[in-house]
């Protein structure tokens, strides 16, 4: 896991396209630019805006030895004040999944999240049916507390989240 860089978008691009119809039951519509190295650019370019803004901390996920990005984790919605409280959002590769990329990552971005940004809290949301990701959170400490109906538009439609949270911190705001 590194912070994403403009030069991984040829990578991401062939990565998302390879697992265009794996992720399209958990992502929102996505149009053909996306999928293109000048899609993923921009992409890109924009993620590291937020980051630069102090609102996002984008990470790809690399194959040790290539390079190649097999997946993505970003924490996002980062405010700070006295709620100190970012989202995160992750994929992995449908050729590396269950072998625990996911729960590493998703652990070192709350240690980041927790020791470099100061944030008391991260949370997450899944599909009600979203089984995977839900392990994948529960193995990095987090705990459900809310069901959101008509959350987020995934697939075509207003699809219903489960919400969930891991409190990193009881130390007050700094």
């Amino acid at each position: 896991m590194r912070g994403v860089e403009v030069g991984d978008a040829a990578g991401l691009a062939g990565t998302l396209t390879r697992n265009r119809a794996y992720m399209a039951p958990f992502e929102p519509w996505r149009s053909e630019v996306f999928f293109t190295k000048e899609g993923q650019a921009a992409r890109i370019a924009a993620l590291l805006t937020e980051r630069d803004g102090g609102r996002l901390a984008p990470y790809v996920l690399v194959e040790a030895g290539t390079g190649t990005p097999i997946g993505m984790i970003n924490l996002g919605s980062i405010a700070l004040g006295p709620f100190r409280s970012g989202g995160v959002g992750y994929w992995v590769d449908q050729a590396w999944t269950g072998r625990g990329l996911a729960t590493a990552a998703l652990t070192e971005v709350c240690r980041i999240a927790r020791d470099e940004l100061g944030l008391h809290r991260v949370e997450a949301g899944t599909l009600v049916d979203n089984l995977a990701s839900q392990r994948v959170l529960a193995k990095a400490g987090f705990e459900q507390y809310g069901l959101a109906p008509g959350y987020l538009h995934i697939d075509g439609a207003w699809r219903d989240h489960r919400l969930f949270q891991r409190l990193l911190h009881d130390a007050p705001p700094l």
